[in-house]
């Protein structure tokens, strides 16, 4: 999604990403981000509760008025209903997002496409 917003950007159309994987949205440098420190997923809000999605969207939106500099950041101050118990299943010693073996084939896929990119070149 952000990629597609720093395209739709650079043909005219301005964009507001509403997200919660902050680092990676930073990261592809997208010019407006509302930040929601929410689960994956769930950037506007718990399911079925429109009034807490409506708030969130039109503080989104706000960011068209607000935003005076490419890639403004913006951060909701809101907490996850349910709780933050969600930010402990992520990436943790206990659930890590890969296993070691995976993480091992990974970096031998990656050096094996580093080595053809040299190749190729």
């Amino acid at each position: 999604m952000s990629l597609v917003a720093r395209h739709l950007e650079a043909n005219g159309i301005p964009t507001v990403v509403i997200g919660t994987a902050r680092d990676i949205v930073e990261h592809c440098g997208v010019p407006r981000f509302l930040f929601v420190d929410f689960p994956l997923g769930s950037p506007c809000g718990t399911p079925f509760d429109a009034e807490m999605q409506r708030d969130i969207v039109e503080r989104g939106l706000s960011l068209f008025d607000s935003a005076t500099e490419p890639g403004t950041t913006s951060e909701l101050a809101l907490t996850w209903p349910n709780g933050e118990g969600w930010k402990e299943t992520i990436f943790t010693p206990e659930q890590p997002f890969l296993s070691e073996e995976a993480v091992k084939n990974w970096e031998v896929r990656k050096q094996r496409y580093r080595e053809q990119q040299v190749g190729s070149s």
